[in-house]
């Protein structure tokens, strides 16, 4: 294996474990936020019920989303095995229709005719090597890592709780729920810029504007929940 392949593979896993990382810690800090600033507005200073609440949220939200993660995975793993014997199918039964294919990528990444004929006809020497030329510059699949779906549903769960326990820790250290909200707000809305900030980045997105738009998502959330609480209370 050269050196190319690994740092590819590398590279791979690693913006997989970013996105699972980016997706876990969104919804952590988010939702347990606005779960907190609600029952904030809602139980008259008593903090117990906020972080018993929060606690088990956390629970239940990091398991959904780690499911939901393995889920995921799984289903790419099907697809790609599902598309993996189509293609050991087609070889077999329409070879002549598979050999134009490979001649016909060879064409549109610019070589000449006769060049194209040689690479097509090294190609379809190997019918593995011929599948995975197809997997990969036909359909565009890439084949994914067999432990991919347990390590999304660990990282994407792992990241909720971590997430989760930002605005919820302030609460263990006070005993009225509004002054929780404010220590838990201004924790939780610099923790969703810097996130915000780091995770456009990696997108390419303007990462200042970027780091604003995640907090005041958190902020419209937390503060709607917060007014509804207090409405439905009065």
């Amino acid at each position: 294996m050269n050196d190319t392949h690994l740092h590819l593979e590398e590279h791979l896993k690693s913006s997989d474990m970013l996105t699972d990382i980016v997706i876990g810690m969104s919804d952590g800090l988010t939702v347990p936020f606005a779960l907190a600033a609600g029952l904030s507005g809602a139980v008259n200073g008593n903090v117990n019920l906020i972080w018993i609440a929060g606690i088990a949220e956390i629970a239940a939200g990091s398991i959904a989303m780690g499911l939901g993660g393995f889920l995921a995975g799984k289903t790419e793993q099907d697809h790609y095995a599902s598309e993996l014997k189509n293609e050991y199918w087609e070889l077999k039964h329409k070879r002549e229709v598979e050999i134009e294919e490979v001649r016909k990528v060879f064409l549109e990444w610019g070589l000449s005719a006769s060049t194209a004929e040689e690479a097509t006809q090294e190609i379809i020497k190997d019918d593995k090597r011929w599948v995975e030329f197809m997997m990969k510059h036909e359909l565009g699949l890439e084949e994914p890592d067999p432990k991919r779906a347990r390590k999304s549903a660990f990282n994407i769960g792992t990241s909720y709780i971590a997430g989760g326990l930002v605005p919820l820790t302030p609460y263990f250290f006070v005993t009225d729920a509004i002054e929780g909200l404010k220590i838990s707000a201004a924790i939780t809305l610099i923790c969703l810029y810097i996130f915000g900030f780091f995770k456009s980045k990696m997108t390419g997105v303007n990462p200042w504007w970027g780091g604003v738009k995640v907090m005041m998502t958190g902020a419209i959330a937390a503060a709607a929940a917060f007014s509804i609480a207090k409405l439905i209370q009065g």
